[in-house]
């Protein structure tokens, strides 16, 4: 016989659900990121308990496995004293000549369009440890960022 015409069931078509991948390296979290973790498991434990379809649940189920995850493994950092860019900071700087205003946070926290990158980033990396006035290279140019201001978050 065909295995056309062989079919045990819809879920054989499916594309397989993989867990959400959990980024590598420590889990860096602000005071805030660690809320925002909390906040999330309540949420998805709350969802868990009314009634979903099966794949609405077994997708909570994989969400809330994640950031139970990210919640035990959360590292709440202290607060920088805003002497040099460090997790937790808020930096005002120069790039090609445009001025930008990033907070380097946790992977979880990160919002680029809310000016909060990851403290992961390539962009946070080549800031780390600068102090105010201080020129680093980045993409291949000495000079490609200027530190104007640093603040805590």
């Amino acid at each position: 016989m065909s295995v056309a015409f062989r079919r045990e069931g819809d879920d054989e078509h499916l594309e397989p659900k993989f867990e959400i991948p959990i980024p590598p390296g420590p889990n860096l979290v602000t005071a805030r990121g660690k809320a925002l973790i909390d906040a999330k498991v309540v949420e998805l434990e709350v969802r868990l308990a009314e009634p979903l379809e099966e794949p609405v649940l077994n997708a909570a189920k994989r969400d809330l496995r994640y950031w139970q995850t990210r919640q035990v493994t959360a590292e709440v950092q202290p607060e920088p004293d805003g002497s040099v860019i460090a997790f937790g900071t808020r930096v005002t700087f120069l790039l090609n000549g445009k001025e930008r205003v990033l907070g380097l946070v946790g992977d979880d926290e990160a919002d680029p369009a809310a000016g909060l990158i990851a403290f992961s980033a390539p962009l946070a990396r080549a800031l780390m440890g600068a102090e105010e006035g201080e020129l680093l290279p980045f993409n291949g140019r000495e000079d490609a960022i200027e530190v104007l201001a640093i603040d805590s978050l």
